[in-house]
């Protein structure tokens, strides 16, 4: 009972978070159309929480009324630098960006700094994620059982019959030790970093302005492919696709018996590589960082499973 409620407290405190969460704003004209930086293609953002260090970019932002001079400088950003504005960005983007900026001036690459932190956190969170990825091998082990009974109550809708079917289905998840609502607990976690790290690049110019591998950090896939490196640009998005699909796969849990479940990995890579388009390249490296280290650690948990049913 005590798990049950801690787990409606936390669905209900990142509900919370996430209905008030800040968000960017797009830097617009005296016409109300959005600036864009002519050489990169990015559409800049209004609500920057340090200066600018590239002189065409602050040319940008002083022809169109922000007044970068009361920024600090990014070099020099702090934890308590520019006013209180509110929980979510006091208290989650400052602080990613933060150490984004620390960590990339310290390597000399923002993107590198990316990568680095999404690590970081997705170690912090492996205890979470490490259960995750153990319920979802265990379900599979448990799906013949489930699709039997599910197959035993097909054509009964009768709520006698469905009341047999929850309790046969409980039985089950007793018996292999699963908790149906555990693989949703990172995502709710994971939504609320997926969003910072968002706002953590559109706001910072240092972070935006930078270069990984051919890559703009602000630009998104979609302006890159026709305005920087084609191939590099391309890479990415085929580097984003696989990863997903493969995440996606690796976590499945329905019955795959089921046509519509078969093609459910595939129908959400589509969906995230269709959204990727259109996020800064920035994000588009943290989804991939976040895919490889989720791939590596359910192959981890697959293979300790294996290991520990053999001895």
């Amino acid at each position: 009972m005590k798990k049950k409620k801690m787990k409606k407290k936390l669905v209900i405190a990142m509900s919370l978070l996430l209905l008030t969460t800040g968000c960017t704003k797009t830097l617009t004209d005296s016409n109300k159309q959005p600036v864009k930086n002519e050489r990169t293609g990015q559409t800049l953002t209004e609500n920057i929480i340090c200066r600018p260090t590239n002189k065409e970019t602050s040319k940008l932002y002083e022809k169109n009324k922000v007044k970068i001079e009361k920024l600090p400088e990014c070099d020099n950003f702090k934890l308590t630098s520019g006013k209180y504005e509110g929980l979510w960005t006091s208290f989650f983007v400052k602080p990613l960006a933060f150490f984004l900026l620390v960590l990339g001036k310290f390597i000399g690459n923002y993107g590198i700094s990316v990568i680095i932190i999404s690590l970081i956190i997705r170690l912090i969170a492996f205890p979470i994620t490490r259960k995750t990825a153990m319920q979802s091998e265990l379900i599979k082990k448990a799906q013949p059982e489930l699709n039997r009974i599910q197959k035993k109550y097909a054509n009964k809708q009768d709520q006698e019959s469905m009341i047999r079917q929850n309790q046969e289905m409980m039985a089950v998840y007793q018996k292999y030790k699963i908790n149906p609502l555990s693989g949703c607990l990172f995502s709710f976690i994971q939504l609320p970093i997926f969003i910072a790290f968002f706002e953590a690049v559109q706001r910072t110019p240092v972070i935006f302005e930078d270069k990984f591998l051919g890559l703009q950090l602000g630009t998104t896939p979609s302006v890159g492919i026709t305005t920087g490196t084609f191939y590099a640009y391309i890479l990415l998005m085929i580097t984003i696709a696989l990863t997903t699909f493969f995440s996606f796969k690796m976590n499945a849990t329905g019955n795959m018996e089921d046509p519509t479940m078969k093609m459910m990995p595939t129908m959400m890579t589509v969906m995230i590589v269709i959204t990727a388009l259109f996020m800064p390249t920035g994000l588009g490296i943290y989804w991939v960082t976040s895919n490889i280290f989720t791939i590596i650690q359910n192959i981890v948990v697959k293979r300790s499973r294996e290991v520990n049913g053999k001895a």
